[in-house]
């Protein structure tokens, strides 16, 4: 059946791209100030929150965000033998909705129920409505790539707006105000998505295993295989390490922000959680221009393989906690006890620069690199382990209260350092063990 296109690619992509956008939209504005409400004082006439240490607020979050990442390997089974993916993401985006909303009720129980109800529903739709998008594409076909970067883009977008827009309605007027515009968010996305359903009938339904693919099921990985099981099994470990400092933005550097960083701009005080936007607004502003860089270094005949993308992407993230470093001790001897904003400015293009070197390489890695019969087994445990990254991220976060924020953030830094050297030295020799899928890994 031909496909309604539009700017040459399938309509539906478009459907997806709103959605997801409305979805991310949701999902970061929370994020942006749900360590904030926690650590608000209950005593607080304008805006209260709840009152609640940091150190319990960032232990909070790094269970929410491991159980965010971890329900995506049921989501994903969930969609495979129930429901099909369609399904999935309309079940999830109502439990997303119904979520945002709980939190907009000041009563623990239903702020606990909200947070069960935000990790299933996120779960169901994230890992589905990504696996959408590539069935929009016959195998072979040259403008995969390209949809994948503009459904990356609605991503960003999403995070890029939420933290503005929730983040300061939130912060600035009613913490329940901005997690009710989270749940419009939501429910804009879904009504896009059940409209635009007519663009999506022939992808996203429940599909029986064929004969070949239960045969490849019963088979043995060949030896070829268990070599590129076990590159992977490392990448994971590299996932871990760089999570846990990328999450600390929604954490420990929240607080920071907050508390220890001179945030006055012109005579305006810029909210927290506007800088939450960041991430999202360096990835629009140089993510091309990171990936052509990478490219040209290819293309001139360099070093480009994900292993070695991998090993700069650590190594810059290292220095990006050397500068929030330099950001204490500007504080330190600063009158007002603040450290300037250009730090924490610099601090976050770094992270950037780093998530373009890892994040999107380590999804491609795993599709080039795992067993036709553990394909989905490996999608889903890159989640689980982004899950585990989030709840270290939240420990580091823990510590810091105790141990202080210089060692905290110079342990994150010696640790990212020391596994960028690490994979420097091993890169020749993790790249032979990929037999050959390196050649055809594009980011």
């Amino acid at each position: 059946m031909q496909q309604e296109t539009m700017f040459g690619h399938p309509k539906g992509l478009f459907v997806l791209f709103f959605t997801e956008m409305w979805e991310r939209f949701s999902f970061y504005g929370m994020r942006a100030i749900l360590v904030l409400y926690l650590t608000a004082l209950t005593t607080d006439e304008i805006n209260p929150g709840l009152g609640w240490t940091s150190t319990e607020a960032l232990a909070l979050y790094g269970w929410y965000g491991m159980f965010v990442y971890f329900m995506g390997i049921f989501g994903g089974a969930i969609a495979d033998k129930w429901l099909g993916q369609k399904k999935a993401v309309i079940v999830g985006g109502v439990l997303i909705i119904l979520g945002q909303f709980a939190l907009t009720i000041h009563n623990m129980t239903m702020f606990y129920a909200g947070l069960v109800l935000l990790v299933c529903g996120v779960g169901l739709l994230k890992p589905n409505i990504s696996t959408m998008v590539g069935g929009l594409y016959p195998k072979g076909d040259g403008r995969r790539d390209a949809g994948f970067t503009l459904f990356y883009i609605g991503i960003n977008i999403g995070a890029l707006a939420a933290p503005l827009l929730v983040g300061y309605f939130g912060e600035q007027v009613n913490w329940h105000l901005g997690f009710s515009l989270a749940g419009f968010g939501m429910i804009v996305g879904q009504i896009v998505f059940v409209f635009g359903g007519k663009h999506l009938k022939d992808v996203g339904n429940l599909l029986k295993h064929s004969e070949t693919e239960a045969h490849l099921a019963t088979q043995p990985l060949t030896k070829i295989e268990k070599d590129r099981v076990i590159v992977l099994l490392l990448s994971f470990l590299i996932v871990i390490v760089f999570w846990a400092a990328y999450e600390q933005a929604g954490g420990l550097m929240s607080l920071y922000a907050r508390d220890s960083v001179d945030r006055m701009v012109w005579g305006f005080e810029v909210p927290t959680s506007w800088f939450q936007s960041l991430h999202a607004f360096y990835v629009v502003l140089i993510g091309v221009t990171v990936a052509g860089l990478w490219l040209k270094w290819g293309n001139m005949g360099k070093e480009s393989s994900a292993i070695f993308k991998m090993a700069v992407g650590m190594i810059i993230m290292s220095i990006s906690f050397l500068a929030l470093m330099g950001a204490l001790y500007d504080a330190s001897i600063n009158v007002l006890g603040k450290a300037p904003i250009y730090w924490l400015l610099f601090s976050y293009l770094l992270h950037v620069i780093a998530e373009l070197s890892i994040s999107p390489v380590a999804l491609s890695f795993i599709t080039k690199l795992a067993p036709t019969k553990y394909a989905s087994l490996m999608m889903g445990a890159y989640f689980a382990i982004v899950g585990i990254g989030n709840k270290a991220a939240g420990l580091l976060g823990e510590a810091a209260q105790k141990a202080g924020e210089m060692a905290i953030f110079a342990i994150i830094a010696i640790a990212c350092l020391l596994v960028g050297i690490l994979l420097f030295f091993l890169v020749k020799k993790l790249k032979a063990l990929t037999h050959g899928a390196e050649e055809i890994t594009m980011v």
